[in-house]
């Protein structure tokens, strides 16, 4: 056992939680079948280390302590109920094999992490099955594999804890009902089941960065969660470019954190960013991975979009940006996964590259499709080209438009402050 080195204010029971939360809940969701009594039990073995630790020492393979317990205690809990004697068997079984591992330890040890790896991936592919609404992938996800709180989970996601409980009940019933597999596709189903993993990935990510609602323009501990659980998938994964893709992607863009608000908390355009506060580590590991990932042919969604943001992210200052390499990227993007909001970057982009009156032609025809109606990014970006084309009145509907359907506190400043910047214009001009 190794002595108990907390430094102030650290609870070594709770970091050890964090980092072992996801491999020990889907070994024991394994075991025993039922993700309510894995989880008791799994929270029993936290409960335990938290009143053992400060005088027994935190042991040397703490996962290891935290998964025999809980299994102890779903033994003794399983034993209560003679219907489960067939998951009371497993959990025997799983014992003894612990023991033959112990016996023979240098074998076992290197066994050991691939167990785990199979067990992670089954869990991330039942919290993403498509037969569960995309909300539902979200919260099994965050709470099960990232070990967020119920509690926590609501709170990423602005919603009352009471709510989220309801959520992840009704995900849960869903999986048993829906006799929802436990475990990792076949080779011929995995490109088809995998996009739904990376997905719910890419919108915890996209909440933390572009979050719909509430006070806050950047929710760190989302995006630090996002970027963890797009970590474990390429672990776990890292043959499959796309992963690869989503991990390089997430590390380019968060690289910008520090620099995306003010001292104020206030929104800072990419263009206005002070460059040297960019974390330059992310930035050049997402660079690496940005290269494997495009080395698939054709290259995926999620790595030409990183290839994109490794663009700005190359470029010393914003006039420096290499906007028509951009502008082609975004253009095999469209060709491979084409949507309206591919189709509004690439009109901001062409705007930069070619000019306002050519970008601001494109978001027009995308305006009038209607599909981005209530999506206040196509108006403030309309509002900010007819700025550039000094014509203030127009800037004014557009910026009106993009206030009325902006659910975030931080995000909506920033533009009304842009709006009456626009009004003023317009009052000198005469216009309203």
């Amino acid at each position: 056992m190794s002595g108990w080195a907390a430094g102030a204010g650290t609870d070594p029971a709770e970091a050890v939680f964090r980092e072992e939360w996801g491999r020990l809940l889907a070994t024991l969701v394994r075991w025993v079948g039922d993700f309510d009594l894995a989880e008791e039990v799994a929270a029993d073995a936290i409960a335990a280390a938290v009143e053992r630790w400060p005088v027994d020492g935190v042991p040397d393979r703490p996962g290891a302590w935290l998964l025999t317990t809980a299994r102890r205690r779903a033994v003794d809990i399983l034993r209560r109920r003679q219907s489960y004697a067939a998951k009371l068997a497993v959990l025997k079984v799983e014992a003894e094999r612990d023991e033959v591992a112990r016996l023979s330890a240098p074998a076992a040890a290197e066994a050991g992490p691939d167990v785990i790896g199979d067990d992670r991936l089954r869990l991330f592919f039942t919290c993403c099955h498509p037969a569960l609404s995309a909300e539902a992938r979200v919260a099994l996800t965050l709470r099960y594999l990232a070990g967020l709180s119920t509690a926590q989970v609501a709170r990423a996601f602005l919603v009352p804890e009471g709510t989220m409980a309801q959520r992840l009940v009704r995900a849960k019933q869903k999986i048993g009902a829906a006799g929802i597999p436990y475990r990792v596709p076949s080779a011929t189903e995995l490109p088809g089941r995998l996009p739904a993993v990376l997905s719910v990935v890419y919108v915890v990510f996209t909440e933390a960065y572009a979050a719909s609602n509430g006070a806050a323009l950047i929710r760190p501990e989302l995006a630090d969660e996002a970027i963890r659980l797009a970590r474990i998938l390429h672990r776990l994964l890292p043959a499959e470019a796309e992963v690869t893709g989503l991990l390089a992607l997430l590390l380019l863009v968060d690289a910008r954190r520090e620099a995306r608000v003010d001292a104020a908390g206030d929104l800072v355009l990419l263009e206005d960013q002070d460059r040297s506060r960019w974390d330059q580590g992310k930035i050049g590991e997402g660079r690496s991975l940005v290269l494997d990932a495009l080395r698939h042919r054709p290259p995926g969604p999620y790595a030409l979009q990183a290839a994109i943001a490794a663009v700005h992210d190359e470029a010393p200052t914003a006039d420096a940006t290499d906007w028509r390499q951009i502008v082609g990227l975004y253009d095999v993007l469209r060709a491979t996964a084409p949507s309206p909001v591919v189709d509004l970057n690439r009109a901001v982009a062409v705007a930069m590259a070619h000019g306002p009156a050519a970008g601001l032609a494109l978001l027009d025809d995308l305006a009038a499709g209607g599909a981005l109606d209530r999506f206040h990014p196509l108006h403030a970006a309309r509002g900010r080209l007819l700025d550039r084309l000094d014509r203030p009145a127009e800037a004014v509907a557009a910026y009106r438009r993009a206030v009325e359907l902006c659910g975030n506190d931080a995000e909506r400043a920033f533009l009304l402050r842009c709006l009456a910047a626009a009004e003023h214009r317009a009052a000198g001009r005469g216009g309203a």
